[in-house]
């Protein structure tokens, strides 16, 4: 197919002290959260400034897309698209729109499956078309949580992490996390057919084959991040709680792999290298975080490839044959009913 752009869809962040609590506001618009909350969890962005790196870092990246479709021989264009802060998705469509783009690529920046991960992402591209007329038709990228670079960006970062630890790092625990959701909402990501637990079925099946590739025989895979009421049941366990148990086990070292996140924001640089950190320090335990791949090369390679895919018939590369979907057209559904949030279902 003949593809005339490629929209890089990524979550937003706040860029200044003045943008923080407007962007808090965007995302939890409708979830009822209440004032204090936000004010809490805008605190660990006045940490940093009230900047989010994750913004910066999508240029980077969008840059080294650029330059691997360049050199690959293909003339595309990136556009750059937030759901929840400037540049909003919206206004991305509608410059490629004026543009005269009549069919684009999407890369969204999950790797995963699941309504906050996946589905989602179709509900900006069909808020995004919806405000501009004449909208371009949008394919959406696949899943690609066991993309061969992707695991090796990871290998790599979990191996340089725990060489920091020196004498430790050989010991350390290996801990993969990924963003925690409610368990009711990972039980309806996928198709219904396949029983649900989609998010977490690929989380642990990506923290596998990276530790796997590491040598590494026994690891844990736990959650962070979560935002509900106490009531609602997330996954676990915490990272922050699954240190006090290591400790607690006679464990001495922590090398803790974000393999649910494809670039650094507050969720890593605050609950990872704020609180986790804290906490094993606190208990004398040594501590290291993998980087995520951010502006390393392979994950403009990975996204250059996923496009070869629809442009030019390149075969799938996966190390896996777990369940994967995520590629839509004009927001068209992998299957009724995946990934539906659970209010809708």
């Amino acid at each position: 197919m003949s593809f005339d752009a490629l929209l890089w869809l990524s979550f937003g962040g706040p860029e200044g002290p003045d943008d923080v609590m407007p962007f808090l506001e965007n995302v939890t618009r409708g979830r009822g959260v209440p004032r204090e909350r936000l004010e809490s969890v805008a605190e660990h962005y006045q940490h940093f400034g009230g900047v989010s790196p994750i913004n910066e870092l999508n240029r980077r990246a969008i840059k080294a897309v650029e330059a691997e479709l360049d050199a690959k021989g293909f003339r595309l264009p990136v556009y750059f698209g937030n759901r929840n802060w400037q540049p909003y998705a919206e206004d991305a469509v509608a410059a490629m729109e004026a543009n005269g783009v009549r069919r684009a690529l999407v890369f969204p920046t999950s790797a995963y499956g699941g309504y906050s991960s996946c589905r989602q992402y179709d509900e900006d591209i069909a808020r995004a078309r919806s405000a501009v007329p004449g909208a371009p038709e949008l394919v959406k990228l696949r899943h690609f949580f066991d993309h061969p670079l992707f695991v090796e960006s990871f290998v790599n970062a979990v191996q340089t992490a725990r060489a920091r630890l020196g004498e430790q790092g050989a010991g350390a625990r290996l801990v993969f996390t990924a963003h925690s959701i409610p368990i009711s909402a990972d039980a309806a990501a996928g198709p219904p057919e396949d029983g649900g637990g989609l998010y977490s079925r690929q989380v642990a099946e990506a923290a596998r084959l990276v530790a796997e590739r590491v040598g590494v025989s026994e690891y844990d895979v736990v959650w962070q991040s979560r935002s509900g009421p106490p009531s609602v049941p997330w996954l676990e366990p915490d990272i922050v709680d699954h240190i006090d148990t290591l400790h607690a086990d006679g464990v001495s070292a922590v090398v803790v792999c974000p393999i649910g996140f494809v670039s650094d924001h507050i969720e890593v640089v605050w609950d990872l290298d704020n609180e986790a950190a804290e906490r094993a320090a606190s208990l004398g335990m040594g501590f290291a975080r993998a980087a995520t791949p951010n502006d390393d090369p392979r994950y403009a390679q990975l996204v250059v490839e996923l496009a070869r895919e629809h442009m030019a018939g390149a075969p799938a590369r996966r190390l896996s044959d777990a369940p994967s979907g995520g590629c839509t057209v004009n927001v068209a559904p992998c299957a009724p009913g995946c990934c539906e949030p659970p209010r809708r279902a």
